[in-house]
This record gives C-alpha cells, structure tokens and sequence, in this order.
C-alpha cells in the first residue's frame, strides 16, 4: 500500500492538538475517518484536515466493516481502550492504543490475544521510543557510558484542571496511570529487563479534585541484580519532566524528558566531564505514526507491541496495590525479547497546521499526559 489509512477513535484533546496534525507530516500515513460522539467537532476537524467519513461511536463496528481505514489511533479514557481495540482486530484493522494499554492484565491479555487471532498488530502508542534524545540515552547506556547503570530516578508532574477525566477513577485516572507510565517505561528499557518488586506511597490531600485518585504517588522498582529505580508522578505540582541513571561510572540525565511539546536535553556525567546536547525538535507522534505504518507495510511487528504495553500496566497494578496495601508487590513479568533500539528513531518534523476546539491549558502550561 502506498500510505496507511486511519481512523482517529476519540477526537479528544490529544488528538486535535497532537496526532491529527502530524499524520500528513509523516509521508506515509493518511487520515481517512473519525470516530467520536461529539458530531460537530468531528464535522468541523474532518472539513479542516479534508477527512472524507465520520462516524459516531455506535457506528464503529459500521466503520470498520466499511473498508475505508486500515489502522486505528484510540485515544480514548484508559477504560474504552480494550474494547474498542478488540472490536478492531476482530474486523482485522491495525490499532495504535494510548497507554496504559489497558486497565487490568486481563484487558491487556485480551487484546493481545484478539490481535494475534486476527493476524493485526497491536501498538501501544510509546511515542518515545521513536525521539532521537530517548534512543540515545539508551545507546549510550547500552554501550558503557556511565559504567553499569545502578540506579534511576525521575520526576513527572503538571496542575490538573478539575474537568480533566485523568481525575475518574472510573477511567483509571490518576497520576500514576497517567504520568507514571512513562516513569515506568523508561526505567525498564533503560536497565533492559523487568521490575521484579514494588513499594509505593500515596497522598490524597485535601483538595476535592483528589477524591477518587490519588494526587502525588511515589514508587520504587527492585530490578534483577538489585538495580533500583524510583519516581514520583503527582497532578498538583508545577511541570517537572526529568530523568537521571547513575552507573557505576557516570550519570545521565534527561530534561526535558517526557513531554512532547519541547525537544529532549541529555546531559552526560563522567570522569570530571559534562557533555550536553540538545536534540532536533521532532513531531513525536508523526514519528510513532510513521513507525506503525512502516511495520504494517512491511509486516515487521511493532516493537512496542501488546505486550510492551501489558509489562507495564502489570508494574502499574503493582504500584497501586503496593500504594494501597502499604506492603510490597511482586511483579511477574515475563523476559521481553527486544527493547527500543535507534533504527526506530523517525525525524518528523512539526507543523504548525492544526485545530483545537476545546481548552488546552492551565496557568499558560499545555495538559500533558497519558494522551487519551
């Protein structure tokens, strides 16, 4: 195929001020339909970018039996994700899902197994793991620069609007699922295995946009060989997006870090030496975009697959209960056959083309976040 056509499920947020406007910067990918319940949003982005079908959320099945996309962007809450990524293998259609992936490792399962049946690929969406700084802080990690990584720390937090969905606990919202994931992502690709324990704390306050989730949460991870890694997420506290791996020769540190608005900076530690680089600024969900439909052009499985996705939402549920029972969890994951590598990397550039028709910020501070 010559580009890959997709249907964007959730005209949210995320979609209106991210992934819409990057698809046509990717030179592979196209939009071809938009599913949502808002039909006036929907008409107004579809004449704007050009996309011929719209559909409504009852349609869905409709829409993907209709033949017009090959590929879905969800972006929908954490808690429509499975579903609505099941119903898309079923019809043999692609998916590219937000994460977390799903919100229990049944969901998780589920989705994989469908994905697997129906001979689709299955993406979670780590925009990450397509950004030249991300990949070189991992090769450089990989390749000794800092001796053997020990121990890795970050720091994730931005204010919440009250009206921010990321607040339901019907949603699996919270700080951790939404800003903790990429905590917990990161740390695994950057000591290349899987966390075998968890011990969280949680705090509430006394704010009333804190009732159902958590507001700040903080986490360590016991990795094999007794590397460590710890982070706090919190929805309360000014922007803050920065990682740091100390080896046993020097030290990396990422910031800015996670977030999609600001090109990375990596700044390298050793033997009395600081070297800092500031990487190209890329359109990190052009990059993703065109990442998945390279693989579904050439039938080369994503690496951030279902499971990628699913080895985290099993860290997440261990954070969480561990934060919830105050004891520590044990986190069974099996061994991942691959971690993010630089041929993934996609220069996108940005564009300034887009329309957003719903608020977009806080004290002048775009919302960022689990990009659902």
């Amino acid at each position: 195929m010559d580009k890959v056509r997709y249907a964007v499920v959730g005209a949210g947020w995320i979609a209106q001020e991210a992934f819409m406007p990057a698809v046509a910067q990717t030179g592979n990918s196209v939009m071809t339909a938009i599913v949502t319940g808002n039909s006036a949003t929907a008409a107004k982005l579809a004449a704007f970018y050009g996309i011929e079908h719209v559909y409504n959320y009852d349609e869905y099945d409709a829409a993907l039996a209709a033949g017009v996309f090959d590929a879905v962007y969800i972006g929908l809450p954490n808690s429509l994700h499975a579903d609505f990524a099941i119903r898309a293998a079923k019809h043999g259609v692609h998916a590219m899902v937000e994460k977390p992936l799903a919100i229990t490792a049944a969901e998780g399962e589920a989705m994989i197994s469908a994905a697997d049946a129906a001979g689709t690929f299955l993406m979670t969406a780590y925009r990450l793991h397509h950004e030249p700084g991300t990949l070189e802080a991992l090769r450089l990690i990989r390749d000794g620069a800092i001796g053997e990584p020990r121990y890795f720390s970050s720091a994730f937090s931005f204010v919440s609007v009250p009206t921010n969905h990321r607040l339901k606990a019907e949603h699996w919202g919270g700080p951790l699922q939404d800003l903790g994931v990429y905590c917990v992502n990161a740390a695994r690709h950057v000591f290349g295995s899987e966390p075998v324990e968890a011990v969280a704390i949680k705090v509430h306050g006394d704010d009333p946009r804190f009732r159902e989730v958590e507001e700040t949460i903080s986490a360590t991870l016991r990795f094999p060989g007794d590397s460590i890694a710890s982070f706090t997420a919190g929805f309360n506290a000014v922007g803050v997006d920065t990682y740091r791996v100390v080896g046993t020769a020097g030290e990396i540190e990422m910031a800015p870090a996670y977030r999609f608005e600001t090109p990375t900076k990596l700044i390298l530690r050793r033997d009395d030496k600081v070297v800092e680089k500031t990487f190209p600024d890329v359109d990190h969900f052009g990059a993703q975009t065109a990442y998945f439909s390279d693989c579904i052009r050439t039938g080369e499985p994503p690496e951030s697959d279902g499971r990628e996705g699913l080895a985290d939402v099993r860290a997440l549920l261990a954070i969480e209960a561990a934060a919830k029972t105050g004891q520590q969890q044990r986190i069974d994951n099996p061994p991942r056959p691959r971690y993010a590598t630089p041929d993934q990397v996609r220069m996108i550039p940005r564009t300034d083309r887009r329309l957003v028709l719903m608020p977009t910020s806080v004290g002048g501070l775009m919302q960022p976040g689990s990009e659902s």
